[in-house]
């Protein structure tokens, strides 16, 4: 649904990550996403229309942010 509506606002790039908790005094993981996970949800971004997607366990949101904007440049 999120993606969905990302798309709909004009969203073309998007990055999915993992929360880690950086100490003790965070909060806890409740659960670890499985690379395959991701790339199973990258697919499903592609699917709805992103131009580039960067998914996995430490994937941040500016995670690559050149190589996205690049490969995004060279599809218009």
């Amino acid at each position: 649904l999120v993606m969905r509506d990302l798309r709909a606002h004009g969203c073309d790039l998007l990055t999915l990550g993992q929360y880690l908790r950086p100490s003790p005094a965070h909060l806890p993981v409740i659960e670890y996403i499985t690379p395959a996970r991701f790339e199973a949800l990258r697919e499903k971004a592609l699917q709805l229309g992103f131009s580039e997607v960067a998914a996995g366990p430490l994937v941040r949101s500016s995670y690559r942010a050149d190589v996205l904007h690049q490969a995004y440049a060279d599809h218009d």
